[in-house]
């Protein structure tokens, strides 16, 4: 045995299997806007809904614990922030870490200028 088979790895999802007609009515759905059943646009709308429910812990499995260093202006941001909006201060950086994972590349070099 070596270290390699110590490592964690990600639970595999299984895939179901979809008869044509399924297949066909969650197409529709796509094209109507309504919510898909199967394939792969509901797990993209099961992981934009994860996103929607703020990265909560309870509907993703997979978290650790970080060390980082914050200045004392931004520990009180994230603090009034936090019980301004009654949101826990980790889903707050969760969310803010995000939103700038998803900005353009001009855009983030914007805002670390």
């Amino acid at each position: 045995m070596s270290l390699t088979d110590l490592k964690r790895k990600k639970p595999q999802q299984k895939k179901k299997s979809v008869s044509v007609d399924d297949f066909i009515e969650d197409a529709n759905n796509y094209a109507l806007g309504k919510q898909t059943i199967v394939g792969e646009n509901s797990q993209m709308q099961q992981s934009t809904q994860t996103f929607l429910n703020g990265l909560d812990k309870k509907s993703v499995k997979m978290y650790r614990h970080a060390t980082f260093t914050l200045t004392e202006r931004s520990i009180a941001q994230l603090d009034k922030l936090s019980k301004s909006s009654n949101v826990p201060k980790s889903k707050l950086l969760r969310i803010l870490i995000d939103d700038f994972y998803h900005l353009s590349k001009t855009d983030q070099q914007k805002r670390l200028k």
